[in-house]
């Protein structure tokens, strides 16, 4: 994902959903996907249809985890023949990569390993309908034609069993402006996994948003030792599918 540089062109269906408000690009992703702010504190995400934009997924997954944790309430959601596309009520905070963020990465590191740590604790595995095991996962890169090396398919023992975020790179996890962890976006992928596995690219993703040197930092945050065969698992297994 990266923040608009340039002038966005706003899709139609984008235009409707706003009802008139002011539309600001926020974020564009590899695969065509656009997430615009409104002047009326809502985010309008739109893309085209792909097996990794299910936007009625995503909603399903937010609903679960409303009740139990800080995560954007949706407004609404639906997709057609061409495109996909949901609403959801803003919540006050930046990501940690806002530019004031990156401007002090010690802080914003620390804040997304407590963040990662608050919300595995607070969703509870045992109720969980959702799924981002290491079956599933190769699964899902099987059904979408992609070839896993087979030193990948046999996982390390789990090591704890937690609702992972499913995407917890830094820009998922939005700041206060206190530089404290207030809530968590894009949970398109949440489901019952290893922490190891949302540790891992969390922890992966400082060194794309703040530069090398952070990774240990953010896992001191979570509050655990690195499990350096875990975590080069996990991050292995991320690139390759």
């Amino acid at each position: 994902m990266s923040i608009p540089t340039e002038p966005v062109a706003v899709p139609d269906r984008v235009q409707r959903l706003a009802r008139g408000a002011a539309l600001t690009p926020v974020w564009i992703n590899e695969l065509g996907g656009i997430t615009f702010r409104t002047n009326d504190a809502r985010y309008i995400k739109w893309g085209p249809r792909h097996p990794e934009l299910d936007v009625i997924a995503e909603a399903e997954r937010l609903a679960w985890a409303a009740v139990y944790a800080s995560v954007p309430r949706v407004l609404d959601a639906g997709r057609d023949a061409g495109e996909g596309w949901l609403v959801t009520a803003a919540i006050d905070g930046s990501s940690a990569v806002d530019p004031r963020w990156i401007a002090e990465p010690r802080a914003a590191v620390r804040a997304v390993g407590q963040g990662l740590r608050v919300l595995h604790d607070a969703l509870p595995v045992d109720q969980c309908p959702f799924e981002w095991s290491v079956p599933s996962r190769l699964g899902d890169a099987t059904g979408r034609g992609i070839h896993v090396p087979d030193h990948l398919r046999v996982p390390p023992p789990v090591d704890v069993l937690v609702v992972c975020h499913g995407d917890a790179c830094c820009p998922n996890t939005l700041l206060d402006d206190a530089g404290e962890p207030v809530a968590h976006v894009d949970l398109g992928s949440l489901g019952v996994g290893d922490r190891w596995a949302d540790i891992a690219v969390a922890s992966m993703s400082t060194e794309w948003n703040y530069g090398p040197g952070w990774d240990d930092e953010l896992i001191a945050a979570y509050g655990v030792e690195p499990d350096r065969e875990r975590l080069a698992y996990y991050r292995a297994l991320w690139n390759a599918t």
